[in-house]
């Protein structure tokens, strides 16, 4: 099964590591991803990220479940 590749407009300099994974669809909540996060299941840039609330910045990789979340600087207005 290949791995779902989802791309991530961020508006503004760095969005928590939680959040992302539930703004990308991957959680329920803020509070369901500081668990993934807390389980250990979530690389940042191919390491495991632990820190529930890390600041995710355009250019890093998140991968979590077979799922990598691309973080790009969104367009300017």
């Amino acid at each position: 099964m290949k791995p779902q590749r989802l791309t991530f407009e961020l508006d503004r300099g760095h969005v928590e590591l939680n959040q992302l994974l539930k703004l990308a669809g991957l959680c329920g909540s803020g509070g369901a991803g500081k668990a993934v996060v807390a389980s250990g299941a979530v690389t940042v840039d191919g390491q495991v990220e632990l820190r529930k609330t890390c600041k995710i910045r355009a250019g890093q990789v998140v991968r979590v479940d077979g799922a990598e979340i691309r973080v790009v600087a969104a367009p300017a207005a």
